[in-house]
């Protein structure tokens, strides 16, 4: 579940970097990685924002168990 869950948080960082840029600058980043203008949408660009869509569902319905799992968890630093 470790592996979802960092999946999960990465896929936020785009969409959150994303949302960003359309605030900011209204580029529209996954549009332009597809080679499409702002606020166009294809197959694959609905894919990412679905994908993100979902990502942010599983974290807010999981918020609680991601944190029992990641709390006290971190393997500790091994010396040589």
């Amino acid at each position: 579940m470790r592996k979802i869950d960092v999946i999960a948080a990465l896929l936020l960082v785009v969409g959150a970097v994303n949302w960003g840029l359309v605030a900011v600058a209204r580029f529209d980043l996954v549009a332009t990685i597809f080679g499409m203008q702002f606020g166009d949408t294809s197959f694959l660009s609905s894919v990412v924002y679905g994908l993100v869509g979902l990502a942010g569902l599983y974290q807010a319905l999981s918020w609680k168990a991601i944190q029992r799992r990641w709390q006290g968890q971190l393997e500790p630093v091994r010396t040589r």
